[in-house]
């Protein structure tokens, strides 16, 4: 049987992936929760028992077979080497690993077949990310793609619990209540948006539209696709969204797209306009899948294609494909 521990347990991440766990019904012979030192001790209750917080070198010691971290990049830079270096696979959601060539970024149902036992490190790619190459994957398979355009429109559960409180504060002060707003972002958040994910860098961009444009390529194995994001941070508490245009090499037919995305393991095409069926962000928390709809031609280029493509950034953009990459491993 398998032995788990979930690193940054007490965090949104952390809670999702203990539901996710329960829900896929993963089986484990021990579970070790850890989080922060002035955390210890504290008791969280799952499937009906009680498990008290450990340290980080505590759970190093226990020699768990799987280390699933949500608990910051310095956080993994420091301690995921020494559970590596105990025999533990380290499955991380920070950025620290994604784009160091000795460590794999993995979306399951993609590139999980590039996995080994020797993979002691592995990178659970960004958010915004896993949703965008999990819908074209298949097509960039089918007709290849060659530039892809997107904006996104991200909850603010994905900066974190501090984030959520913001945005309920400040929605109370909106409705009367003159509580102290404590500020995460460097402006209001409800009822307005944010062009600001993560830090800017010296080309103007942020930090979170070049980790797209990184990782995508990364994880598709093709760095001639030319890629440029836009981020933008919306009042919304879970879910993230894109819009996405794709331009392609080989010409292709909606029909064609349809059919592929409805094949593809992990989507779910929610594509009927007609009837004001598309992916929406509140309709997809809760949800593994990642919802992909308002498929259409760009009638002012060649070879384009539009699509909105939404999913819940706790589960597949975190949680979820973590449990994916180990379920794989354990089944491998």
């Amino acid at each position: 049987m398998t032995k788990i521990a979930i690193v940054g347990a007490t965090g949104l991440v952390g809670n999702e992936i203990l539901k996710v766990l329960d829900e896929r019904k993963v089986s484990f012979s021990e579970l070790y929760l850890v989080a922060s030192d002035k955390s210890k001790g504290k008791e969280i209750v799952f499937q009906n028992k009680k498990y008290a917080i450990i340290t980080m070198q505590q759970a190093i010691d226990l020699k768990p077979d799987f280390a699933i971290f949500s608990a910051g990049g310095n956080t993994s830079l420091e301690f995921a080497p020494k559970f590596a270096k105990n025999g533990t696979t380290v499955i991380d959601n920070s950025s620290a690993w994604r784009m160091d060539n000795t460590k794999k970024l993995i979306v399951p149902e993609i590139n999980g077949h590039l996995l080994t036992k020797e993979d002691k490190i592995i990178a659970n790619p960004n958010c915004s990310t896993i949703q965008m190459v999990l819908a074209l994957a298949p097509l960039h398979a089918r007709y290849k793609l060659k530039r892809i355009v997107v904006s996104t429109y991200q909850s603010v559960s994905g900066t974190g619990k501090d984030a959520v409180e913001q945005l309920m504060q400040e929605r109370a002060s909106n409705f009367g209540d003159t509580k102290t707003i404590s500020k995460v972002y460097p402006h209001q958040i409800d009822l307005n948006i944010l062009p600001h994910i993560d830090v800017f860098l010296e080309n103007d961009y942020t930090k979170e539209e070049m980790k797209m444009v990184n990782e995508t390529r990364k994880i598709l194995g093709d760095n001639s696709i030319g890629i440029t994001a836009t981020t933008v941070r919306v009042p919304v508490v879970g879910g993230h969204s894109e819009a996405v245009n794709a331009a392609f090499e080989q010409e292709f037919e909606i029909t064609d797209i349809r059919k592929i995305l409805s094949e593809t393991e992990g989507i779910v095409l929610q594509d009927d306009v007609k009837n004001n069926i598309y992916p929406m962000p509140i309709s997809a928390q809760g949800k593994d899948e990642v919802f992909v709809g308002r498929i259409r031609r760009d009638e002012s280029q060649a070879k384009t294609l539009n699509m909105w493509i939404v999913a819940d950034n706790l589960r597949k953009g975190a949680a979820t494909n973590a449990v994916q990459i180990m379920e794989y491993l354990i089944k491998s």
